[in-house]
């Protein structure tokens, strides 16, 4: 859902500025038709456990709007209404409606994910996002009252103007509104490829000190406050199913984060959407114009794709056990997969020399353990298994630019 009705600088989404309600429902109505003809592609009696609408704003539309859509995906694909559901929708609470939370808990809604960033009111002049600790507390005080059952978060450190003693205070809020889950992203600067990063000065961003200061902090209040430290940027109170299911081994993570629900088909739909149905990644057009041509034209909007071969399947497996779990045991790994760990995976290994030695990681005989402070930088321990960023296999696109770990 990629509409926002104003511009936060910062922001590295695919989304479009516009406050032209007739071009919102022209997409709207393409996208009903996307979800109609995947639907004829899959069989309806699969249970749809996990729905998540991401933006953008979701909200830019009216719960009637996004009524819709749960019709449309209802009879497509057949909803569920049991409790055991995940479907979440991401939230501005600048522009959300508290009263309205009730029209979507009533469609099925009971995740939501706040916009939060950063609650210092220098910073959020610096990112264009002026949002309100009143605003977001209304939201949280009506969305308990009203069912929804989990409330997330989005925090980002590396913004313009935070420092350790300002973050802090953000901290102090947020723990004070006690969410279930915080996602706590590392800010990326790349002005060449979102304009609107331009318009900040990069002056006044945090250094690569502060700002591992700063995710330091975030680590030390969340836990000091009982949150667990799922891994990367995510943290999740301990009732949480996150936090069960990292304890009983069922944790995973796909490229929208940590979730319970591993091994299930992930149907996308909208412009520049991925899914994953068995082996095969698929990605829409990434443009308005080319993803609604191809629905006018009555078909699916790829724009490209991949199928996955044994070594991604076992080298994403391996990336997966360090981000959900910390360790990996080798014998484990080789003999459900049939290999020798350690000789199969020996140019990934010697990449973890160094980071061995800044003390991120521990390669021990029989396992590889990340470290406390491993814990703060597990995409350099994952990176070194990542045969498309180290260069051992080659992607069939253009190089892309990736942000900093720090």
């Amino acid at each position: 859902m990629p509409y926002c009705r104003s511009s936060c600088y910062y922001c590295g989404c695919n989304r479009i500025i516009t406050r032209n309600r007739e071009r919102g429902r022209a997409y709207l109505d393409r996208l009903l038709v996307e979800i109609a003809l995947q639907a004829e592609l899959f069989d309806r009696s699969r249970p749809v456990n996990q729905l998540h609408f991401g933006g953008g704003t979701p909200t830019y539309y009216t719960p009637d709007e996004l009524g819709e859509i749960f019709a449309a995906l209802d009879a497509g694909f057949g909803m569920q209404r049991g409790p055991e559901r995940d479907y979440g929708i991401e939230i501005d609470p600048r522009t959300a409606d508290p009263k309205a939370l009730r029209a979507l808990v009533d469609l099925g809604i009971n995740r939501i994910s706040l916009g939060v960033q950063d609650f210092d009111a220098k910073v959020q002049q610096a990112v264009n996002r002026i949002q309100s600790v009143e605003e977001t507390e209304r939201l949280v005080v009506e969305a308990r009252s009203v069912g929804i059952r989990s409330i997330n978060f989005d925090l980002i450190y590396g913004l313009p103007h935070q420092h350790v003693e300002s973050f802090d205070r953000t901290l102090d809020t947020v723990l004070t509104l006690r969410p279930d889950r915080i996602a706590a992203y590392s800010y990326a600067h790349l002005p060449e490829l979102f304009k609107s990063q331009a318009v900040m000065d990069a002056a006044t961003m945090p250094s690569a000190d502060t700002k591992m200061a700063l995710l330091e902090l975030t680590i030390e209040r969340l836990t000091a406050a009982g949150y667990v430290h799922i891994g990367m940027d995510h943290f999740a109170l301990p009732e949480d199913e996150l936090a069960r299911a990292q304890i009983d081994g069922s944790l995973q993570r796909n490229f929208q984060g940590y979730t319970t629900h591993g091994g299930c088909d992930l149907v996308a739909f909208g412009m520049s959407s991925i899914g994953q149905v068995g082996e095969i990644y698929a990605q829409n057009e990434k443009h308005e114009i080319p993803y609604l041509h191809a629905i006018d034209e009555r078909r699916l909007p790829i724009m490209r794709g991949l199928v996955t071969d044994a070594d991604d399947r076992l080298r994403r497996e391996v990336i997966g056990q360090i981000m959900c779990f910390g360790r990996l045991d080798y014998a484990a790994f080789g003999a459900r997969h049939g290999i020798d760990f350690k000789d199969y995976f020996a140019a990934s290994l010697a990449r973890l020399e160094q980071p061995e030695r800044d003390g991120l990681v521990e390669l021990g005989a029989n396992a590889l353990t990340i470290t406390p402070a491993g814990a703060m930088l597990l995409r350099i321990i994952a990176i070194a298994f990542d045969a498309y960023l180290t260069g051992d296999k080659q992607a069939a696109a253009a190089p892309a630019k990736f942000s900093r770990v720090v």
